[in-house]
């Protein structure tokens, strides 16, 4: 049951307040002309990013009994994306879906830590796991937190030069993934995204232009819309680029505004953007 239509199994967290996961991801990619079916891992009364205790329910399963009903179906995707998992056998259930979706694209984005430490609530077995599902992807889009996680090192706060970058990079698709992107690099001359695409041998970089303020989901909202320009045809370098200037112009809107950071970032006066982004070609080769 096919459509010239990108159909996309998004398996994330979805809060029901304040920008990130299924509530950035859902939006970004439909304005990118990609049919989107969420498939929760928990539901959340809103993210976790500053806004306290929140009410929580994991979908223990859920992932499993979807994918049985749409295999009774006949119903194909394009695009398998996740993120975030708050369980172990979640995962578990990703990973056996992965063995009879072998034509599927395969993105993983592994949540699991930021600003040189893992979320509080992750355990050594359940970043294992994400270790073990990014390693089956076809594209993963850790920040660099979450790329030394991968790696099973300790973290590195000194500045990437190109030799280290292109070296963390290369490891990182080794291990599996053919495309590898990771946010938030601080290298000697600034901020930048950084990514190999190893099928060209090509790692290049893009700056990103600081905002003194940090916002949650802007992470979904990049890797999200690198899905949906791969999904479109694009090369990674300019599916890159294009995720970095939609998202510099969300985070710039909404600084403008002093909005409160916890709610994230106002993105959806540039959604009609997205169809339209331009090849501009500004990336920089590491």
């Amino acid at each position: 049951m096919k459509t010239n239509i990108p159909r996309i199994a998004a398996i994330h967290s979805l809060p029901s307040f304040g920008r990130s996961s299924l509530s950035v991801i859902i939006p970004v990619l439909s304005s990118m002309g990609m049919q989107v079916c969420p498939i929760p891992t928990s539901v959340l009364s809103s993210h976790t990013g500053g806004l306290g205790d929140v009410e929580k329910i994991d979908l223990d399963g859920y992932i499993s009994a979807c994918f049985e009903k749409y295999n009774k179906l006949g119903i194909e995707f394009d695009c398998i994306y996740s993120g975030y998992f708050g369980k172990e056998e979640q995962i578990e259930d990703l990973l056996e879906i992965y063995k009879s979706h072998k034509e599927s694209f395969k993105a993983v984005d592994p949540v699991m830590g930021d600003a040189g430490k893992p979320y509080r609530f992750f355990t050594e077995a359940l970043i294992d796991k994400v270790r073990q599902l990014s390693m089956k992807a076809d594209l993963i889009t850790p920040n660099l937190t979450e790329s030394y996680l991968l790696l099973n090192k300790p973290f590195d706060p000194a500045p990437l030069n190109s030799s280290s970058a292109k070296s963390i990079l290369s490891v990182l698709s080794l291990k599996g993934p053919k495309m590898v992107v990771i946010t938030g690099a601080t290298m000697s001359d600034g901020i930048y995204n950084i990514g190999y695409d190893r099928d060209k041998n090509t790692y290049f970089r893009i700056k990103c232009r600081y905002v003194p303020v940090s916002y949650p989901g802007t992470g979904d909202i990049f890797a999200a819309t690198v899905v949906g320009e791969i999904m479109q045809g694009k090369s990674l370098p300019l599916a890159c680029e294009a995720a970095t200037r939609f998202c510099e112009r969300s985070v710039k809107s909404t600084y403008s505004y002093s909005s409160d950071p916890r709610f994230g970032v106002m993105f959806e006066p540039y959604l009609s953007d997205l169809p339209n982004s331009k090849e501009s070609g500004n990336y920089e080769l590491l």
